[in-house]
């Protein structure tokens, strides 16, 4: 995927590499294009901002979803919550004709510091089944539970409407849209308890998964996509940020001892999900800049992505640009005049729809995709020219393949070209030590998967599978 600017133009020269020293334009050129996807267009249009406001009201009625709340009433506290969030699921549900399996997925912790005596956390997760790769899956996510200004305190009100009734309502919404669409793999809308106590729902979830086996290739963490107005004064609906981890945090000492010598340090899995993500944004999402920020979360903070992170997948999180700490992990107050607390008065619901329909539209182009190729290496030192080889696909989707390239200093993939239904291409005159290099599937449609980077530090296949 390219960048934003580039991401506007459909035509572009590729540069070759004529010595270490100079670059310049061959007479030869080829575009930089893509085959623009009417379906994605309609999805983003489908999501509703009344819809979503009404998902965000109806979990802020709940007066505080905190994970240590009553779970018996009705009317009241997370377990209220959980059970009219599966209702919903199973109402999307039977619209599309039983296509999403709603399930629970739990586990009962206990004797950590946030969660002191044995408390159940739920997280209530539905399936939309793949057509021909059901157990490949990509993830959309957002966070049941809330809280005030003590983390321990599960009896006062805590609306929760932007942290995180914003993610959760984002992720009913997306499950609405993209249940009438069928997918070649699978997308998991997951509703995770638990992240405030410390992260348990994602740790939960993750161990599921893995036992399971599934081939996750993107969980897109939705934490806060509702507030435009930061406490920096800014008030901007037109931007949102994309957090990634640069090398994954499972790697091995003689992995990356060869990262050393060969790069890969901004090219992990999850960082070429998120910029297919912020390619996504460009060609689909009016009005809507994203920001790849090179960081796990925000400074020394973290969400619900990272315990996937923690097992090798790939995983980013979605959110805000400008934040409003007033408006986070705050008792309902004001004070000399300021207005303290998550209520709905602070989510603007026309941008979470926005970021809602990024979302969907990421998981549907990485759903209807092949996925990712595999065993991607690279070969080229000393040489004029830059070779790349990879695992074809099994699958019928797999028509093709792309290889992208950039300078390394570029933050987005600048140069492009298809090579067909082959497993290995010669970039003639590309020379490997001015650039940085990728492979993308392409099915019939002209739809990619994620770019890989060569070598273990950018292949999206979990360690497990």
């Amino acid at each position: 995927m390219f960048n934003r600017m580039t991401s506007k133009v459909t035509i572009l020269n590729y540069t070759l590499a004529l010595s270490s020293l100079f670059i310049t334009t061959s007479a030869l050129s080829e575009q930089l294009n893509y085959q623009d996807q009417e379906k994605l267009h309609r999805i983003a249009d489908a999501v509703s901002a009344k819809r979503i406001e009404n998902d965000i009201q109806s979990l802020v009625n709940f007066g505080t979803r905190h994970t240590l709340s009553d779970t018996r009433s009705s009317t009241r506290g997370i377990g209220a919550a959980r059970r009219w969030i599966k209702a919903e699921f199973e109402k999307i549900s039977k619209q599309c004709g039983g296509c999403l399996q709603v399930i629970e997925v739990k586990e009962t912790i206990s004797g950590e510091k946030r969660i002191p005596t044995p408390v159940e956390v739920v997280n209530i997760i539905a399936i939309q089944r793949g057509t021909s790769e059901p157990n490949r899956m990509v993830v959309m996510s957002g966070d049941i539970d809330s809280r005030v200004s003590d983390v321990m305190d599960f009896t006062s009100d805590s609306p929760g409407a932007n942290d995180n009734a914003s993610g959760v309502a984002g992720v009913l919404e997306s499950a609405r849209v993209l249940s009438q669409y069928k997918f070649n793999g699978s997308i998991v809308y997951a509703t995770l308890s638990g992240e405030e106590q410390g992260l348990f729902g994602g740790k939960i979830l993750a161990e599921y998964a893995n036992k399971q086996r599934w081939q996750i290739h993107g969980v897109l963490n939705n934490d806060m996509i509702g507030n435009i107005t930061g406490i920096n004064g800014v008030t901007d609906n037109t931007t949102a940020r994309i957090f990634s981890e640069g090398t994954r945090v499972i790697e091995t000492k003689e992995q990356a001892h060869k990262r050393r010598f060969t790069g890969g340090e901004v090219d992990s899995a999850s960082r070429n999900l998120a910029r297919y993500i912020d390619t996504i944004a460009d060609r689909y999402i009016p009005n809507l800049d994203t920001l790849l920020v090179y960081r796990l979360d925000r400074f020394g903070r973290g969400g619900h992505h990272r315990p996937f992170n923690d097992m090798g997948y790939a995983a980013v999180r979605v959110m805000e640009t400008n934040e409003n700490y007033n408006h986070q992990h705050q008792d309902l107050r004001t004070e000399e005049g300021v207005v303290y607390g998550d209520t709905i008065k602070g989510v603007d619901f026309d941008y979470t729809a926005k970021l809602t329909a990024l979302n969907a539209v990421s998981l549907a182009s990485m759903a209807w995709a092949p996925a990712p190729p595999k065993a991607v290496t690279i070969s080229g030192a000393v040489q004029a020219s830059t070779t790349l080889k990879w695992q074809k696909n099994q699958d019928k989707t797999t028509t093709g393949y792309r290889i992208y390239w950039r300078y390394t200093s570029e933050p987005q993939w600048q140069f492009s070209r298809y090579v067909g239904d082959v497993s290995e291409a010669t970039l003639t005159n590309v020379v490997i030590d001015n650039y940085y290099f990728g492979v993308a599937t392409v099915n019939k449609e002209g739809i990619e998967s994620p770019v890989v980077f060569p070598g273990d530090v950018g292949a999206f296949e979990h360690v497990n599978n």
